[in-house]
């Protein structure tokens, strides 16, 4: 064995020790959904450099990378060098290597926290009503509230009936507000089963004298009932009182310590930051909306629900320490006392006063120093377009292209660069777009090298056309690389077949023997 690889047997041991792990698979999420490792990190090759230095901030965090032999390792593993990372070694045999010695291999996206959300299930018995008998009870005007815990915009693209959008870390922090009445009951959905069991769970946890269910299955469940959803709906949960504050706090802290959730200052926050051997990750789990209105400098906004439905996505180092940061003492100790069951170190930021809140705006990735290359406005486009003998590149989100794009733009996969580019007729110049151009930029020289003729960048990237009033196409019109970018989750708006959310709850249902299997994972359940 080469000293520039890691084996399956140092990668477990790593888990097992809870040491920093990061097993990156640099392939598209829809090849990455067909089958990977419990804690692997899906940083596709194609946007690595945009994503990596917020989800690997050390740079000399021990990183191993795989693929599937589709040869997007080794440009990974330069980049990352070129990127000041230190530690980066390659999965002996990739990922058939795993398989072959004996790992375990889990399909879907965000599999840590959905098969955490089963073991729950599994160990605390969480209370669910089927879809008839929820749709009963709302039919006979039952003294019942829905409370929607995913974001807002899944909640608007679909919804059970009367239903509130109170996404899952406010849930402890609104429900009494939303039900004061004890005798009300209370109904959590999602779209699957991960986030209304960790939502009822959390409820329950936190001691509601309410009766607490989950609508078993979501709305997957509500529509294999072949009952009928809300769309563009837009409750959102209220205000709270003081008073309700205080009962939720008390609750909250309650339920943190008995996950084991570790308290910190200030002063505590600014030596980790100063640490060279450890991962800190800094996380704001309040509303987006809260976030940029003021946040601590260098914390990243991570609505709480999403953090623990999502962790792998936002803290891809496993083993790193996570410190939750919220002005309520409720969201903050909630997400904690689930991140805690998952495995992690985490603490709560517990003296903050609101002066600290000093930073406003959204978060912003972390991305390399931009380097130069040639703009062009979308006015040049435009006529360089009417003269011919120019192709258009859109590197945006394939989902992004077919809602809207420049007539005539090709979409492009940029790890499928080579590739890509057979099937675009040849042309005396090419322009690079994408949403903003940050990932259009990243392309530029690789256009460069691979075609040999002058190639330039959109300013602002397809914003500034559809600014600008253009014209726009939308469709798969021309598509130069296959839609493997995103994986296409059943649960997801309003098209799944029936048979693929059939299988997905299935699938769901098998994973609590598949974690026994895997054996990694670290999991208790309070």
């Amino acid at each position: 064995m080469t000293t520039n690889t890691r084996s399956f047997a140092d990668i477990r041991a790593a888990l097992l020790a809870h040491e920093e792990v990061a097993l990156v698979d640099v392939r598209e999420e829809a090849s990455f959904a067909e089958g990977h490792p419990l804690f692997a990190a899906n940083i596709p090759l194609s946007k690595l450099e945009l994503e990596v230095l917020s989800r690997i901030p050390r740079r000399d965090t021990a990183i191993t990378l795989y693929d599937n032999g589709e040869g997007l390792v080794q440009p990974a593993l330069s980049r990352l060098i070129e990127l000041g990372y230190s530690d980066v070694k390659v999965l002996e045999g990739g990922l058939q290597g795993w398989r072959d010695a004996g790992g375990e291999l889990f399909i879907d996206v965000n599999v840590p926290s959905k098969a955490f959300g089963e073991l729950v299930e599994h160990h605390r018995h969480t209370p669910s009503l089927a879809a008839e008998d929820v749709k009963q009870l709302l039919d006979s005007k039952a003294d019942v509230v829905v409370l929607d815990a995913r974001r807002f915009d899944e909640y608007q693209t679909m919804s059970i009936p009367t239903g509130v959008s109170v996404p899952g870390a406010e849930l402890v922090l609104r429900a009494r507000e939303l039900a004061p009445d004890p005798k009300t009951r209370i109904i959590v959905n999602c779209a699957g089963r991960t986030r209304s069991i960790i939502g009822t769970q959390s409820l329950v946890n936190a001691g509601l004298p309410n009766p607490v269910s989950a609508l078993r299955n979501g709305t997957i469940g509500w529509l294999l009932a072949g009952q009928t959803l809300d769309h563009g709906q837009a409750r959102r949960f209220p205000a709270v009182s003081d008073t309700t504050l205080e009962v939720a706090r008390a609750d909250a802290r309650t339920v943190a310590d008995a996950a084991g959730v570790k308290r910190a200052t200030r002063r505590d926050l600014h030596t980790w930051q100063s640490e060279l051997t450890r991962t800190t990750y800094l996380f704001d789990v309040r509303t987006p909306e809260e976030f940029e209105a003021g946040h601590l400098p260098g914390a990243r906004s991570t609505p709480g629900g999403q953090l623990v439905q999502e962790t792998d996505h936002y803290a891809s180092v496993r083993g790193a320490r996570i410190a939750l940061v919220d002005d309520d003492g409720v969201r903050a100790n909630m997400s904690a006392s689930w991140l805690a069951q998952l495995g992690w170190e985490v603490f709560v930021l517990d003296d903050l006063a609101s002066r600290d809140f000093s930073e406003t705006g959204a978060w912003n990735a972390p991305i390399p120093t931009p380097w130069q290359v040639e703009e062009i406005s979308a006015d040049t486009l435009r006529q360089w377009q009417q003269h011919g003998g120019v192709a258009v590149l859109d590197f945006t989100a394939s989902a992004n292209y077919v809602k809207q794009h420049i007539p005539g733009a090709w979409w492009t996969l940029r790890a499928d660069l080579s590739n890509a580019l057979r099937k675009i007729p040849a042309a005396d110049r090419y322009v690079l777009t994408c949403g903003s151009s940050k990932l259009a930029r990243l392309a530029v020289p690789e256009v460069e090298a691979l075609t040999g003729k002058p190639v330039f960048l959109l300013r602002d990237g397809t914003a500034s056309w559809i600014a600008a009033g253009f014209e726009q196409e939308s469709g798969e019109t021309h598509l130069a690389s296959p839609r493997i970018d995103r994986y296409r989750r059943p649960y997801e708006g309003t098209e799944a077949p029936r048979e693929a959310m059939q299988a997905y709850l299935d699938w769901e249902f098998g994973l609590v023997e598949q974690l026994g299997r895997d054996g990694t994972h670290g999991f208790h359940v309070i």
